[in-house]
């Protein structure tokens, strides 16, 4: 692999005491345990990535099975990378023709689906699901961009690669059915983090504007010495440990240095004004609860517009793997609130 490591990664200064973790709610501790059991089985360290992905791979359903008995359609396609990096895969999902959605227009909006995995793992048909489940409640067109991962690709190669996919989306979207005027990116964990990224990136190259950025759980500060990384050392869904393993690969030896761009890692942004709403929502019993809490805050000191949910003893991703559960619902619910209001405006 490229992207080496120092002999000497940055690591975290341990406190003089570890705190003791927020405890996880009851209904969720059996999706945790399976999560854990399903995803994590292999510890992921930087001997285990390509081991890591080929487990990951084969948990993420083919795109065939994902859209069967869903009223959509959809298309795989190859559109143009960053300046001298490659061409890239994505898959465009769409309402079905003649699906039932509130508003049909003849552009509808377009939304730019990141998939998460650490920046080390994953593929664009992990974040399909969204992308199907919005295109048949809110008629969106989606796109999912298959990013370069790391350590073979450093930051911002991922970044770059999915503000390209935005801009084509802006420049070429109208061809297949998107409106350049309503976009929105979202992302859950790393896909989280490429999110916010990208709307950085927006901001700051002038464009495409975004009508809004959902900024899910996100992996956003390589520094990972928040309170909330610490409880969670060795214990639950993506533990601080998996957190060291994928931001050594993204940023190597320049980890924890003032070198780390905000489009490497976007809490290190120190003005997030002019950016497009966002809603972040994370769970209190994760690594991801203080940076989430923290980027939001300083988006709202910036005079923006931030929508911030932290739900009382969620794990990583705990929605997906405890869809039943009370606060799962309540989640679900506020995440499709805010689709809703976003799509509308």
């Amino acid at each position: 692999m490229s992207g080496s490591n120092p002999a000497q990664p940055y690591r975290a200064a341990e406190p003089p005491s570890r705190p003791r973790p927020v405890p996880y709610d009851p209904q969720l501790v059996v999706g945790l345990d399976a999560f854990v059991a399903l995803v994590e089985g292999i510890p992921l360290r930087r001997h285990t990535i390509l081991e890591n992905r080929a487990h990951f791979a084969g948990l993420t359903p083919p795109m065939s099975a994902q859209v069967s008995g869903r009223a959509v359609t959809w298309e795989e396609r190859i559109v143009p990378g960053p300046p001298g990096a490659p061409d890239i895969a994505v898959t465009i999902v769409r309402p079905a023709p003649g699906a039932s959605t509130a508003r049909r227009p003849a552009l509808r909006p377009g939304v730019l689906g990141i998939h998460g995995g650490g920046y080390v793992l994953g593929t664009r048909h992990f974040a399909t699901a969204e992308l199907i489940d919005l295109a048949e409640r809110h008629g969106t067109v989606g796109v999912a961009v298959e990013y370069r991962l790391a350590p073979e690709h450093p930051a911002p190669a991922a970044a770059e690669d999915c503000y390209a996919v935005l801009r084509w989306m802006a420049a070429h979207g109208a061809e297949h059915g998107i409106d350049p005027e309503r976009l929105v990116v979202s992302g859950a964990s790393a896909g989280g983090g490429l999110a916010a990224a990208v709307a950085l990136m927006a901001r700051d190259r002038g464009g495409p504007a975004l009508v809004g950025q959902l900024v899910n759980t996100p992996m956003i500060d390589d520094r990972n010495r928040t309170v909330s990384s610490w409880q969670y050392d060795g214990l639950g869904a993506w533990d601080r440990n998996n957190n060291d393993t994928g931001w050594d690969a993204a940023l190597g030896g320049e980890r924890g240095t003032d070198a780390v761009h905000p489009y490497h890692a976007p809490a290190r942004a120190t003005d997030l004004s002019g950016l497009p709403p966002a809603f972040l929502e994370v769970g209190s019993a994760e690594i991801f609860r203080d940076e989430t809490i923290d980027f939001a805050s300083r988006i709202w000191a910036a005079g923006g517009e931030a929508e911030l949910h932290v739900w009382s003893g969620g794990y990583h991703g705990f929605s997906g793997f405890s869809p039943d559960a009370v606060v799962s619902r309540a989640a679900i619910e506020a995440r499709e609130s805010w689709w809703r209001r976003i799509l509308t405006r």
